[in-house]
């Protein structure tokens, strides 16, 4: 599979070419890279206000604001590259998987499933499930 390579500032991106090819594919590729960055204004933008965001075996996060006040805790360990494997959507819901490395070297494996308010174009994303595992 081709594969495309793409800086975004200190953060390098590996990812399928196809993820581009529809909308939602897009979205989830681009959102993703926001996470990886911590570009909140993006992330936010793109989430209901009462968003529920389930970090198996970790935590819960209820709300927009929530959600800010976990990724600003994150600002310590940055994001140095991101692979993305596969990105999946259909109808109100998406998927996108990868690996994650941190300026300390650490590995993640990712899962990521998304839950929409709707199948439309605009729809903002009402639930996310994360699978997140430390790798060596």
């Amino acid at each position: 599979m081709n594969k495309l390579n793409e800086e975004y500032g200190s953060l390098k991106v590996v990812c399928p070419y196809d993820c581009g090819n529809a909308p939602k594919k897009k979205l989830l590729q681009e959102l993703t890279i926001a996470i990886a960055k911590n570009d909140q204004s993006f992330i936010l933008e793109h989430l209901k206000d009462d968003v529920c965001w389930d970090i198996v075996g970790n935590k819960q996060i209820q709300g927009n604001n929530h959600v800010v006040e976990i990724l600003s805790k994150k600002e310590k360990d940055r994001a140095t590259e991101l692979h993305i494997n596969n990105i999946i959507t259909h109808g109100s819901t998406g998927s996108i998987n990868g690996i994650i490395i941190l300026e300390s070297k650490k590995r993640y494996a990712f899962c990521d499933i998304y839950n929409f308010t709707s199948a439309g174009k605009t729809s903002k994303i009402k639930e996310i499930t994360s699978f997140l595992i430390e790798v060596k």
